[in-house]
Formats: structure tokens, C-alpha cells, sequence
């Protein structure tokens, strides 16, 4: 019987120029279209693609495409504007391990990435049904085939037979294809933002006669912040709008406009969109709000088919102060202030918020987007374009929630190595959540997994639009400190003190300068000055005194950074604005950061001019100063690291795994908790190291498995009982377990004992020896919803949640982020022999968490891994017990190129 396949959903990805083609299964219905795409080929391609230039080959072909799909034959097709403009099929052979590759593309469409972007998705395809190549025979001189094949990012091979070439694509997942595919996926993305982010034309659609409109204001702030290409309004009764041409519809405007800004009512959203799809507008900005579900969908149909990009609904608008094109396209009070921080954000709000910041510390902004509902452009689509646009040296971004977060990471764990990228966690409370299932869940909070996220990206994530703006600051005027060593030079005792209480609390480091520099202080500063850290220049250091003195420690080599707390006094013939301008007149570019705190200073932050050198910010609080200190220092950190890698694991089998998933759900199809033998199996196809054990259903079974199992773990003959049944998660809290059983009587006792107390339960008990003395941790993964599957680690045990000593890393894991796992809890210490103990074996613990990233990122099924506790001792690491659910979730790839 053939593997019919349901009918594949249709997706929009974006082509090299930025168009818009959908991609989906080639269904019966299409015959006459391939058919026709064949027939218009060129007798040359023909010939190339077919090696003769007759018809019938094309006819037959449309037919072999349009049969149903099935194991080892896929056939997808690329359409645009109803229209087939490409085809890409593969069909197995006998051994199913290769498949034979065909790839044909419309005449007049080539070069432009539609047969790179079939066989992309044709390549996740073919990986979900476990073939390992594609194969293709052709024309040595189809040199468009070839090159194809060459770009993919994949290993070729080519064996050449006379004018013919047999190719041979190795499907390996690496990240060389990964981030072949990446650069494809950016260079489309930035193309298709063209026309919403620099447009030539732009229409607003709602703007009215009557002050007080949305789209009124939308228009008035594109003509007076001096858009230069063409405006016009779209509005059926009136004429002019501001001064502005305005015409009935968007179909009668004298040229397709690039931008159509959309301010109408909500259930007039959707017609609109359409009628700018079919008047050729490339994208759209809906500033619109309020529309319901049927609505919403319309709305992103249109542009899906009509190949429009779109920002919001419900938004604030976009701006650009290029000056080559100047787009205020937004309705905020005033325009933005030209600079070099882009922004993108989902509250209206909050855009405000930084736009003002910005634009009084002086930094303005390069485009801003808000996002809204964010349907379709998203932080992602932003990031990309920063990092290309040749005048964006700060990203800010306020994300309520992320549509591709795989995607996004990596965007981001590119983009911040060029420039800081810096967020609010919004959403960091877990309000909602669904109650925990396992120790897994109970740790895997809200702000444990976007925690993650940012710091495997290298995001500076910051708690409030103030520290942001405290952070972008620094970020935007200083250079990076080298460390967390901090100096703080003060004119007063008190505010000193507030400084150095303030950076202890950062995180930072506060060393009392070595004797040489601080005996060249003492003979320095005024009498009575202290030269500990803080350093106490007293009321009476005068402005030239101050200067000579910062410039004296920026040039220590054990100092990182300076902060500078000063309070005006009228002791001295020095004013507080001299004490000021003693800091920021430095000897032009300092090598470390400076900053000061002001404690009478009436904004949170400022940036002081500097004649010389670079900006430096001023802060109203101590804490806001060390905050961004300490930003700047792990940011500095972050980069001088070099980008972990993701190891291959040798003993690894995903076949045998993927059998163990689907077995279990074909007789679950809901899902549930593996028994202590299928979880088994699933950890031993990963090679994680197992306590060994028996099952047994009578008490005489479990006797006789006791006696097999006496001694084999190392220790004393001890064993151990654990009931089971469907759905025990914590056996502790349950008091399902019974230690220490060392003789056939007690194993007995404690058999029927479980028996009695959970009689109509339980399946059966699991028997093994009593594990050795050893460090107790604990290792899980859960698949978020969102953000794909975590990796927990931390102190195990029974009281693993009360202590919640826990780190998290999303997979799958770089050696980088199994370090970190390692090293981050509080436990820590005690891995490393912090009790004399010795250290455990670090490695065996590496591989435990790599092997577990590696079992979440394969299998998408997996819901909750629960390894508590795993035993780590100087002579290896044992997993003691397992849980392990799963759930009936498809296999997605989060890389494929699909537009959301």
C-alpha cells in the first residue's frame, strides 16, 4: 500500500530580489500548468533539462509530478500570483537512502533563487524521510543546474561521462549549509524591505480633512519632516489633503505607490489590502487596530499573495532619517532625531519612550519600527537590515514575543558581534503557566528560557526603558572595559561610598589601587585625600587636580573602568560644572570607559559633550551607572570569546530513537510518560549513562532480580524498589521508593508494602543496587512552545525545586553553553572538589548534557526529559532515574526559509 501523504499547506518564502512566491505539494489539479511550464521552456533548456528538445518528455514529466505524493517522492511546486513558476521532485530509489533530483524553473524567472529555494525545502523534506542524498544525472554544460547544486552550501561530488555529469548531493546537516542558507535568507529579506523602509512613493489611505485623525497625522508628519519622493493621500472625498493630491482609491493613483500607510477603520482593512495588492503596492504599514480574526487573516492573505511585506497592525509606524529618503511615517509627537540607533519595538508606548530618550541623549535613530501586532516584519527582519544598512551602531529592540526564535538567536549571535544589541525581558513574571509536570517544568520558568536566549545570543538584556536607555548610553559613547575592575574617584565620602556599594552589587570588582599609583595620588590631590577605592579626592580637588588624576588611573593596567561620583560644593574655587568638564576634557580617545554620577543631576542619563573625545554619560544614580558598567563588561566578555561549536556525538543512534518515539505514539496518539523500558531504550540510543535495572511485576520476580543485581554497580549488595505506574512523576513525594534493601526478606517487605499501598495502581517495580556516595544533580530538557527545547542543569535530588539552584541553555548546546551550564549553579564548588572530595568527571558530565541536547534537537516529540538525580563522581556520571513524556508534534525544520 502506498505512504500517502496529506496534502502539503502552502507557504510564502522570499525569492533573491524580494518577491514573494508561495510553495506547496503539487496536487492532480496543477497537470495543465506544469504542462505548460514545460512547453515554454526554451529548446535549449529542453534539451539540457530532458537531453532532447521534443514535448513529450515535458507531458510525461507534468504527469509523474502530478501523481499523489508518497514515501520517497516529493513534488513541490513554486507559484506566484496563481501562476507555477517553478518545480522541484525527488524520487527514491529501491534502497531509500538516495533519491534522484529534478529542478525546472520558468523562462525569464532564472536567477533569481526559485530552484534554490525549492530544493531547500525539498532538502528538510528528504531529511524527515531519512534519505542521506540527491542524485542527478545531466548535460555537462547545464551549467545553471550546476552551479545550483555548487551554491547550495552541500557537499558535491561530480563524475563526469562524456558530455554527461552525474552529481551526488550529500544531505549532512552542518552548519556550512546552515549558514549558506542564512546568507540566502538575508540577502532576500534586506531586498524585500526596500520598498517599506526607503520607499520612492508612499500613499496614506484615511486621512481625513478634520485635524485630530490618525492617518491625518500620519500625513502631516511625511510632508513636514520632508519625505522627497512623491505623497499622496487616498481619501474618496477630497481633493487635497494638506496640500497633499489626494485620489478616491488606491487603483486610481497616477503609479503604484512603494508604501501604502493604512489608518482606516478595521472592517475596512482587509478590501484595502486587497486593492493595494492588485495595484502593484510593495508593502504596507497598518496602523490600523482592532480587527478580529477573520479580519486579520484576510489581511495577511493579501500580502501573502500579493507579495506585499507589511508592519503591524496596531502600530505606531515606521521612520528613516536617511537623509537620502527622510520616512516619518509614524503618529508620535514629534519627529525622530537623526542618529544611529535603530529600533524596533511592539508597543507603541514604548517606541515613544525611546524615541524621546534617544533623541534628548543625543543618539537618535536610524529606522524605527513598531511593530504592532507584528504579523509579518519582525525583530528578526530588523536585525538584518541594521547590520547591512551601513549607518545603524546600536540595535534596541522591545520583543512581547518572537515568532521564529531559532532563527532569531542566530540572526541576533551574528548581528551582535558587530554591534550591541540591547532589549527589555519583557514578560519576565510566569503568571499563566500551566502547572509543572516534572522537575523539568518546574525549572524551566518564562524568564529562565528568554534568559537563555539572550545570553547564548549575546544580547544585553536590561529590566525597564530606563536601564535600556542607561545602557545604550554607555554603549553608544565609551569603549568596552576589558573586565569587571573597577575605580571609583569621588569628591565626596558619602557618594563614594553609594558608588562602590553600587558596583559591588553590579557584579563588579573594586581592588584598592597598587602602592606605586597610590602614592602617586596621595602627592597629586589635596591634603587629606584617601586612595583606597573609592578614592576620596576630598571637597577641595580643583578642576586640573581631577583631570590629571582620571587621566592617571584610565592609564593603570588593573584598572578596567572609572566611574566618577561628584557633588557640587562651594569649598573649592572649583564649581560642579568645572568638576564636570575635568572629566569629559580628556587627552582625546580614552581607552576605557569613564562614566559619572551626578547625584543632583535632574535626568536619569545624559551624555556630557566632550571637546576632545567621545561623549560621556552621565547618571543621576549609582546604580544606574554600575548597571551599564556592568553591561558594557559582559558585553566586552561575550565578544572575546570565540563562538562555540557544536561537537558530533559518536554512539548516537536517531533511527532506532525515532522507531522508540513513533512506537510508542502509535499506540498513545495523545502522548504520555514512557514506562522505565521504553525510556531506557531512548537513552541508550543516545549512550546516557544508565544505573543498572530490572523490571519485575510479581514479588518473586523482584526477589530474583535483586539477587542478579547485588553488587553490580560497585557497592555493598544494597538494592533498591521503585513502584511504577502510568503517569508517577516524583516517587519521593508519592514515598514509592524503598533504599537500602539488603536481603530477600526485606526486598519482600518492601514489595508488599508498595503493593498494598497502591494496589489498582501499580504496573510493576523497577529494581536496582544501591547507588554509591556521590554528588546528586539533576539534568532535564522541556520543548517550549516558543522557544524550542531547554536544557536544565543544576543541584538534583528530592529538594531540586525548593533550592532551585538551576542554569538553562537552549539546544542545541555549543561546548561553550555546556560550560556554562557546568559552572553557573551555586552547586558548582562541589563538582570541582570545593570539599575535598576530589572533582567529578567533568567530561562524563559534558557528555551527558550534550547527548541530552542532542536527544531534544532530534526528536521533536520529546515534551519533558527528567534525569534526577544524575551520581557524578571522580570515576563517572550515572543517571539513577528517568521520566520521559512525549507528545504527537511534527518534525520542523527552524531554519527552513518560509515567511511566518
Amino acid at each position: 500500500m502506498k505512504d500517502v501523504m496529506p496534502p502539503r499547506p502552502l507557504v510564502h518564502a522570499l525569492l533573491a530580489d524580494g518577491t514573494t512566491v508561495g510553495i506547496r505539494a503539487v496536487e492532480p489539479g496543477d497537470h495543465e500548468q506544469l504542462a505548460g511550464l514545460y512547453q515554454e521552456m526554451s529548446p535549449e533548456n529542453r534539451r539540457r533539462r530532458f537531453f532532447c528538445t521534443g514535448d513529450r518528455s515535458g507531458r510525461r514529466a507534468a504527469e509523474e509530478a502530478c501523481t499523489p505524493s508518497r514515501k520517497g517522492h516529493r513534488a513541490l511546486l513554486a507559484e506566484r500570483a496563481g501562476q507555477v513558476v517553478g518545480l522541484a521532485e525527488y524520487h527514491a530509489d529501491d534502497t531509500g537512502e538516495r533519491a534522484d533530483l529534478a529542478v525546472v524553473v520558468a523562462e525569464g524567472l532564472h536567477h533569481r533563487g526559485v530552484g534554490t529555494l525549492l530544493v531547500e525545502h525539498l532538502v528538510s523534506q528528504a531529511r524527515a524521510e531519512r534519505i542521506t542524498a540527491f542524485t542527478a544525472d545531466m548535460l555537462s554544460d547545464n551549467q545553471e543546474i550546476l552551479r545550483l547544486f555548487t551554491d547550495l552550501g552541500l557537499r558535491v561530488t561530480r563524475r563526469f561521462e562524456g558530455p554527461e555529469v552525474r552529481c551526488v548531493v550529500a544531505l549532512d546537516e552542518d552548519e556550512t549549509y546552515l549558514a549558506a542558507t542564512e546568507a540566502r535568507g538575508r540577502t532576500a529579506d534586506i531586498a524585500s524591505l526596500e520598498f517599506l523602509l526607503k520607499p520612492r512613493t508612499i500613499a496614506v489611505a484615511g486621512a481625513g480633512r478634520r485635524p485630530g485623525s490618525v492617518g491625518r497625522a500620519l500625513l502631516h508628519h511625511l510632508r513636514e519632516d520632508g519625505f522627497t519622493g512623491r505623497l499622496f493621500a487616498v481619501n474618496p472625498g477630497a481633493e487635497a489633503i494638506l496640500g497633499v493630491p489626494s485620489y478616491p482609491t488606491v487603483g486610481a493613483l497616477p503609479v503604484a505607490p512603494d508604501l501604502v500607510v493604512v489608518a482606516v477603520p478595521a472592517d475596512a482593512v482587509p478590501a484595502l489590502a486587497e486593492e493595494c495588492g492588485k495595484a502593484g503596492v510593495r508593502s504596507l504599514v497598518v496602523v490600523s487596530a482592532g480587527l478580529d480574526a477573520a479580519q486579520a487573516a484576510a489581511l495577511l492573505t493579501a500580502c501573502r499573495s500579493h507579495g506585499m511585506r507589511m508592519v503591524g497592525p496596531n502600530c505606531l509606524g515606521i521612520a528613516n532619517t536617511d537623509p537620502s529618503c527622510r520616512v516619518d511615517a509614524t503618529f508620535a509627537a514629534t519627529h525622530p532625531r537623526a542618529g544611529t540607533a535603530g529600533v524596533a519595538v511592539q508597543s507603541g508606548g514604548v517606541g515613544i519612550a525611546l524615541l524621546e530618550g534617544l533623541s534628548r541623549l543625543g543618539i537618535g535613530v536610524s529606522t524605527f519600527a513598531s511593530l504592532g501586532d507584528k504579523y509579518d516584519v519582525s525583530g528578526n527582519d530588523m536585525l538584518q537590515w541594521w547590520e547591512s544598512d551601513g549607518r545603524t551602531d546600536l540595535a534596541l529592540l522591545h520583543l512581547e514575543s518572537f515568532g521564529n526564535p531559532a532563527a532569531f538567536s542566530r540572526t541576533a549571535r551574528r548581528v551582535t558581534r558587530r554591534l550591541p544589541v540591547l532589549t527589555v525581558d519583557a514578560g519576565r513574571t510566569d503568571a499563566g503557566r500551566r502547572a509543572a509536570a516534572s522537575h523539568t517544568a518546574a525549572a524551566a520558568t518564562g524568564t529562565m528560557t528568554r534568559r537563555a536566549l539572550f545570553t547564548q545570543a549575546g544580547i544585553t538584556a536590561t529590566r525597564s526603558v530606563g536601564e535600556l536607555l542607561e545602557a545604550a548610553a554607555l554603549l553608544h559613547a565609551q569603549p568596552l572595559p576589558k573586565g569587571t575592575r573597577v575605580l571609583v574617584l569621588t569628591n565626596a565620602g558619602g557618594a563614594g561610598v553609594l558608588a562602590a556599594d553600587a558596583c559591588a552589587e553590579a557584579g563588579l570588582t573594586l581592588s584598592p589601587p597598587g602602592r606605586e599609583l597610590a602614592e602617586d595620588l596621595l602627592t597629586l590631590l589635596p591634603e587629606g585625600a584617601s586612595v583606597g577605592n573609592p578614592v576620596d579626592a576630598t571637597a577641595a580637588v580643583t578642576e586640573d587636580q581631577l583631570r590629571e588624576c582620571v587621566d592617571r588611573v584610565v592609564a593603570q593596567p588593573a584598572v578596567d573602568a572609572v566611574l566618577v561620583a561628584l557633588v557640587p560644593t562651594a569649598v573649592a574655587a572649583a564649581t560642579g560644572d568645572d568638576l564636570v568638564r575635568a572629566v569629559t576634557a580628556g587627552p582625546g580617545r580614552r581607552a576605557k570607559p569613564v562614566t559619572v554620577v551626578r547625584l543632583e543631576q535632574d535626568v536619569p542619563v545624559t551624555l556630557l559633550p566632550a571637546p576632545d573625545g567621545e561623549a560621556v554619560p552621565s547618571y543621576a544614580e549609582a546604580r544606574a551607572a554600575a548597571g551599564a558598567l556592568a553591561h558594557a563588561a559582559r558585553r566586552a566578555a561575550w565578544l572575546a570569546r570565540p563562538a562555540g561549536t557544536v561537537p558530533d556525538i559518536e554512539g548516537i543512534d536517531r533511527v532506532r530513537a525515532q522507531t522508540v518515539v513513533e512506537n510508542f505514539l502509535a499506540g498513545h496518539p495523545d502522548g504520555g510518560w514512557l514506562d522505565p523500558r521504553a525510556c531506557a531504550d531512548l537513552l541508550a540510543c543516545y549512550g546516557i549513562p544508565q544505573q543498572p535495572w530490572e523490571w519485575a511485576e510479581s514479588e518473586d520476580e523482584a526477589v530474583l532480580a535483586a539477587e542478579r543485581l547485588r553488587g553490580t554497580d560497585g557497592t555493598d549488595g544494597a538494592v533498591v524498589l521503585k513502584a511504577h505506574w502510568p503517569g508517577l512523576v516524583h516517587k519521593s513525594l508519592q514515598h514509592a521508593v524503598h533504599l537500602d534493601l539488603r536481603d530477600e526478606a526485606q526486598v519482600r517487605a518492601a514489595h508488599q508494602d508498595l503493593r498494598a499501598r497502591f494496589e489498582g495502581l501499580m504496573t510493576g517495580v523497577v529494581v536496582q543496587p544501591l547507588a554509591t556516595r556521590g554528588t546528586e544533580l539533576f539534568t532535564g530538557v522541556v520543548q517550549d512552545g516558543v522557544f524550542g527545547p531547554l536544557v536544565v542543569f543544576g543541584l538534583g535530588g528530592t529538594a531540586t525545586e525548593v533550592l532551585a539552584d538551576h542554569a538553562a541553555r537552549l539546544a542545541p548546546l555549543t561546548d561553550h553553553d555546556v560550560h556554562d551550564l557546568i559552572t553557573a549553579p551555586r552547586c558548582a564548588p562541589l563538582l570541582f572538589g570545593a570539599l575535598g572530595g576530589g572533582p567529578v568527571d567533568l567530561r562524563a558530565l559534558e557528555q551527558v548534557l550534550h547527548r541530552a541536547s542532542r536527544m531534544a534537537t532530534d526528536l521533536p516529540q520529546l515534551a519533558e526529559a527528567d534525569f534526577n538525580p544524575v551520581l557524578a563522581r571522580p570515576g563517572g556520571v550515572t543517571v539513577l532515574d528517568a521520566r520521559i513524556r512525549l507528545l504527537p508534534r511534527p518534525q520542523q525544520d527552524p531554519y527552513l526559509r518560509r515567511l511566518r
